[in-house]
């Protein structure tokens, strides 16, 4: 295991006891029942066991995302206030980076509280999740935010890939497909746009995405690596070591086990250090 490589995390569910009381009662049962998580993943971590798990698996720094699960209103929805993780991110900068969820609903407000926080706030990027609003990356109501991001010189990542039920009363649709972020990066050359939950089972359609286009990546987040397809597997220790990110979707993979498994892997130390930590680095502008 290279432990000199301190990994950035970059996709990561802030998850103290705080937020964890504030989260819709679906959540502890998607953790424990899907993922099989132990029950204390219903009570949350303190920043500090946060940081301590973070320690143990040689992750150097976080990326923390205030998600927009859903429409308010709608069964199963909740936005986590982005001054929680604001609040995270003063406490200890050289470890944690903030980004931005998404709704595609708020039109111009959302495309101006994106703005603002990544302004004023320091926020390093957006993210999204198509299916929660059953709106594919290609639709429309996308778009102000991918503009807004260009012009803020900040990546989008957005959840690619199957979905699963999480609000039983509301069963949603997979909307991921990975072809769909083909007309948006033909749409917005400059757009950083990150997929992230690998794109599984159209992993391959994932591959094509990122290699067609310069401007689009992947996060290999949200599956344990020892179920990682063989060919997603050679694409990061090949012609894809460029194009692909860590990152555990934490808390559906917690730290210590994501980077066992992908020690495990036996990539070769130039993309395994790329897939760590450089390409993070360079894609969301990460200085030393």
């Amino acid at each position: 295991m290279p432990d000199d490589i301190l990994a950035i995390d970059t996709v990561v569910n802030p998850l103290t006891p705080e937020i964890a009381a504030a989260r819709p009662s679906w959540s502890g049962d998607f953790h424990t029942g899907t993922f099989r998580n132990a029950d204390r993943v219903r009570a949350g971590y303190t920043k500090e066991e946060t940081l301590a798990m973070m320690d143990e698996a040689g992750i150097g720094r976080a990326f923390l995302v205030a998600a927009k699960i859903g429409q308010l209103g709608l069964v199963g929805s909740h936005h986590l206030d982005p001054a929680r993780v604001a609040d995270l991110v003063q406490w200890r900068p050289e470890r944690f980076s903030g980004m931005l969820g998404l709704d595609p609903t708020q039109g111009m407000q959302g495309v101006r509280e994106l703005r603002r926080w990544v302004r004023e706030h320091g926020f390093i990027g957006a993210h999204g999740y198509p299916h929660w609003f059953e709106l594919p990356p290609d639709h429309a109501r996308w778009y102000p935010f991918y503009a807004e991001c260009c012009e803020l010189g900040v990546p989008i990542q957005l959840q690619v890939g199957q979905s699963l039920v999480y609000e039983p009363r509301r069963p949603l649709r997979s909307v991921g497909r990975p072809i769909a972020l083909d007309a948006v990066a033909c749409d917005f050359p400059e757009l950083k746009l990150v997929g992230i939950h690998i794109g599984i089972p159209w992993h391959d359609e994932m591959i094509a995405m990122a290699w067609k286009h310069s401007n689009v990546f992947i996060v290999a987040d949200a599956h344990a690596p020892k179920h990682w397809p063989a060919s997603f597997v050679r694409y990061i220790d090949s012609y894809g070591q460029d194009k692909v990110m860590f990152g555990t979707d934490f808390p559906v993979l917690f730290f210590k086990r994501m980077r066992d498994e992908v020690a495990a892997l036996g990539l070769r130390p130039g993309p395994m250090r790329k897939f760590l930590r450089d390409n993070a680095m360079r894609v969301y502008g990460i200085k030393e």
